[in-house]
């Protein structure tokens, strides 16, 4: 088969759309190189930083880029891509992230390439107002007509999750007998670099004085309830008896300043530290100081942070809102959001338990290992080979 993948969802700056992306690609090529993966870019930055990656340039023969005049959401590139597709004979189109060139794909599903699209969440459409500065709120209801629109014409729609799953199928109004096909492939994590450090941090006891970091990676959207992390850590100050410091880890985003804003009006700010944006590299070391990773949101369709840091040994606090139950496991806290200080007293409970805190890190390192982009790459390859069947 010729695969075209959308590979404009890569920004400088690496997402969890991005990574997710980049990761696929990568496993694809590795696992399943039997097909001719065509990886379509805009940005040639993104595309150099891909194609020499040591992976994907071994896999040469499998992997090859093609540039589009066009970026991600050009009304001309809606028009144009069509034509790009059938010159490259792509048999199959997948979009990693929601978008997808809706001329290509008629209603009537009719036509030789064949669409797959990968669906992470639909947040905008279970809580309008929980990003109300995002373009996607300022055209809600374009938004939802496009996304209503994406959902009959794609042939295979992916979510991460079952829980995403179950929200695409009912919030994109998919009828009961097209149920099959909205699929779950979970995302996976490359635990050779999201791993445990060779020497762990000290458990440390109550008479350690060491300060002890709590650790969050995300934007600063309203559903992810940093806000609400900003209040529990106010409370484990007051509780622990050495001092506790807040890092968080994203881009910082002037839309939504709530986060700092009650930092500040708490006195936190000198126990808050912003990173700001964190290469792979970085992002690892981060995981490998922490002493927890705190991950309130109020819904994720996956929530690769988690994943990440148990494979790094690094214990977590989530909510049990989305998909982070299903994630997780048992190999975490899992809070309820809504409940005043259960967020404080879980990070405190693994501040102060070393015992816990020593399970949870095994536990966490066995769970991530359930989660590979192997499993993702060829359950994904396994969806191409159905869609190109089709009639």
């Amino acid at each position: 088969m010729n695969v075209g993948i959308d590979a404009r969802w890569l920004f400088r700056e690496t997402s969890g759309i991005g990574a997710y992306t980049a990761a696929l690609i990568r496993a694809l090529a590795t696992h399943v190189p039997e097909n001719r993966y065509m990886l379509f870019f805009h940005d040639p930055v993104c595309r150099d930083r891909i194609m020499n990656d040591p992976v994907i340039s071994a896999a040469s023969g499998s992997c090859r880029a093609v540039m589009l005049p066009f970026n991600l959401f050009s009304p001309w590139g809606q028009l144009r891509l069509s034509s790009w597709l059938r010159r490259e004979c792509i048999d199959v189109w997948h979009s990693t992230n929601y978008l997808i060139p809706l001329p290509a794909f008629p209603r009537h599903r009719q036509g030789r390439i064949k669409a797959v699209v990968t669906i992470h969440d639909v947040i905008p459409l279970l809580f309008p107002n929980a990003a109300p500065k995002s373009v996607k709120h300022r055209f809600f209801f374009i938004y939802r007509r496009l996304m209503i629109e994406i959902g009959r014409r794609a042939h295979i729609v992916i979510s991460d999750s079952n829980a995403a799953r179950r929200d695409v199928i009912r919030e994109l109004k998919v009828p009961a007998s097209r149920h099959s096909d909205v699929v779950a492939i979970p995302c996976g994590v490359d635990t050779r670099l999201f791993s445990p450090p060779s020497r762990l941090p000290p458990t440390g006891g109550l008479d350690d004085n060491r300060r002890r970091n709590v650790l969050y990676v995300g934007r600063a959207d309203p559903y992810k309830n940093l806000v609400g992390l900003i209040y529990a850590l106010q409370q484990v100050s007051a509780t622990c008896p050495f001092p506790v410091t807040l890092r968080i880890a994203g881009p910082p985003d002037p839309r939504y300043p709530e986060a700092r804003q009650t930092a500040r009006a708490l006195g936190l700010e000198p126990v808050v530290e912003w990173t700001g944006y964190l290469s792979d590299s970085q992002l690892v070391q981060a995981y490998r100081e922490a002493d927890l990773l705190a991950l309130p949101s109020y819904y994720e369709g996956f929530g690769l942070p988690v994943i990440e840091a148990m494979a790094c040994g690094t214990p977590v606090v989530c909510s049990n809102r989305g998909s982070l139950p299903e994630v997780a496991g048992d190999a975490a806290l899992v809070i309820d959001p809504d409940i005043k200080g259960t967020l404080a007293n879980a990070i405190v409970r693994i501040l102060m338990e070393p015992a816990l805190r020593e399970r949870l890190r095994r536990a966490g390192v066995q769970r991530a290992h359930q989660f590979s982009w192997e499993r993702t790459a060829r359950e994904t390859a396994k969806i191409y080979e159905h869609v190109n069947d089709l009639a």
